[in-house]
């Protein structure tokens, strides 16, 4: 066995990611020694949930297995001791979604509100001029006051068109006057319910949306097409692909982007399998009891729905029981409150989806547990992130047969500030896999992309070393293996 405590260079060091897309099938399952392998490694450390480990593993039309045999015929390869991962699966990200990053402009990892103005600017440049400008990254909790940007800024370097950067957490929008005024945005403006239109002392907005109220300028962008969807999937999965990935729950996703998805598949040209989870509307919901989910097209399939309960803690719209603790008199949002998430849940587990519900705070969460009490296991009801969960829900969470969906690199990310928005009590029941695993509860890992890097070898390192942060909820190398392979078929209704 593979020792809990892993140091970050022995992972980063050591890990060779075998990546093969096979079809909407799990294709893992290692078998017994087989002649006439394509491919045959040896001399290696592999990875192969539940089997255990192995020391070879081979290819052989389009299927991996393990064999303790050799032919001359093979392409054999010595690895010299190194671990290989056979099947890694990221359980919640957002392909499409890096595919539109991937198009936009990036103010990731910038340290302060101006330096992300002048990226913007910078950007402006090479746009044709009243192009919407549209990117993605910002995170205040990086900056020196930690306090929400201002259109000022923006307005300051680009007043020839509008611009909307949604932060890092894709749970606020950071929008110029030309934004707000294309949304018809102004100090009259009702609230929009599950969300929050940030406000100066008089009024006026002040540029930053959280959560549902990002709605009002969503709906005034402009639609991809087809052909700009194909285009941003297949350059999306290429980095998917090349870093290991050989499948990924696509979370929350329209009709129109599974379409594209189904064409591609249908052509042969999706490189890794898709398990897609639509974007769900509470409000609509009912319709999902006659529309029910369709069969498998090659490599993709959407069987599966994804609701919001609440917001992220980053942008404190996380649904909480009681106040923030760095902001009284908050207690997050309810991006759907839960009689319309229970009447939702019930009407899509009528037509056959499996449901997903993010559910960030410990409310939010007690919420979706609510929601799922009268439903049956074998319907692998999830819950996406599980980020803060009080103590008083653990035992629903395991009663209710819950799958756990969670994203390692959320901690490493989120630990410089998160206890001050909970505090020192709640955070016990933050980012908590080992207590999710030590209770039984099925674990998926995922990395939540491009929210966070697509590398999985950053998901690895932080389920194990955890940057050092709260380490008695630490995992070993293998329990993270696991719940990117094993763990994560479980959660996408696979055997």
């Amino acid at each position: 066995m593979v020792s809990k405590l892993v140091t970050s260079r022995s992972i980063w060091q050591s890990a060779l990611l075998i990546s093969l897309a096979l079809g909407c099938g799990s294709q893992r399952h290692i078998q017994g020694p087989v002649d006439g392998y394509d491919l045959l490694f040896i001399n290696a450390d592999v990875f192969a949930p539940p089997f255990g480990h192995k020391t070879s593993v081979g290819i052989s039309n389009g299927q991996i297995k393990h064999t303790a045999r050799t032919t001359a015929s093979m392409r054999t390869y010595d690895l010299g001791g190194k671990s290989v991962i056979v099947g890694l699966t990221d359980a919640h990200c957002h392909l499409y979604g890096l595919g539109v990053d991937l198009e936009n402009v990036s103010v990731r990892n910038l340290m302060s509100e101006t330096e992300a103005a002048q990226t913007v600017a910078a950007a402006a440049k090479t746009r044709p001029a009243g192009e919407w400008l549209l990117g993605r990254g910002w995170d205040q909790n990086k900056w020196s006051a930690q306090a929400f940007p201002t259109k000022a800024s923006l307005d300051a370097v680009v007043g020839d068109r509008p611009v909307m950067l949604r932060r890092i957490d894709g749970h606020a929008a950071w929008l110029n006057s030309e934004a707000l005024t294309a949304a018809g945005i102004t100090k009259t403006t009702p609230e929009i319910a599950g969300g929050k239109i940030i406000r100066d002392a008089n009024g006026e907005p002040t540029g930053v949306l959280v959560d549902n109220a990002m709605e009002l300028v969503d709906r005034k962008l402009p639609v991809a097409t087809p052909e700009v969807r194909e285009r941003r999937i297949l350059a999306a999965a290429k980095i998917a692909t090349e870093l290991g990935f050989t499948a990924v729950h696509e979370m929350g996703i329209d009709w129109e982007t599974a379409a594209t998805y189904e064409k591609l598949a249908r052509e042969g040209r999706l490189p890794l399998r898709v398990f897609a989870y639509l974007g769900g509307d509470p409000a609509r919901a009912e319709e999902l009891r006659t529309k029910k989910p369709a069969p498998p097209v090659g490599r993709f399939v959407m069987r599966g729905v994804k609701f919001f309960v609440d917001g992220a803690l980053g942008s404190r719209g996380a649904r909480l029981y009681e106040d923030y603790s760095d902001d009284r008199g908050n207690r997050g949002l309810w991006v759907s409150e839960p009689a319309q998430l229970q009447a939702a849940v019930d009407a899509a587990v009528a037509g056959g989806w499996q449901v997903a519900i993010h559910a960030i705070g410990d409310a939010g969460i007690g919420a979706v547990l609510d929601a799922y009490a009268k439903h049956p296991a074998d319907k692998r009801l999830r819950i996406e992130h599980l980020q803060v969960f009080a103590p008083q829900d653990l035992a629903r969470i395991v009663s209710t047969h819950t799958v756990a969906s969670m994203q390692p690199t959320h901690a490493t990310s989120d630990s410089p500030w998160a206890e001050a928005r909970v505090g020192a009590g709640r955070i016990e029941g933050g980012y908590a896999w080992r207590t999710v695993l030590d209770n039984k509860v099925p674990l998926a890992f995922g990395s939540d992309f491009p929210v966070e890097e697509v590398n999985p070898l950053l998901g690895l390192d932080a389920a194990v070393n955890r940057g050092g942060w709260r380490m008695d909820q630490a995992l070993t190398l293998d329990e993270a293996v696991t719940a990117f392979t094993v763990g994560a078929d479980f959660a996408a209704m696979e055997p």
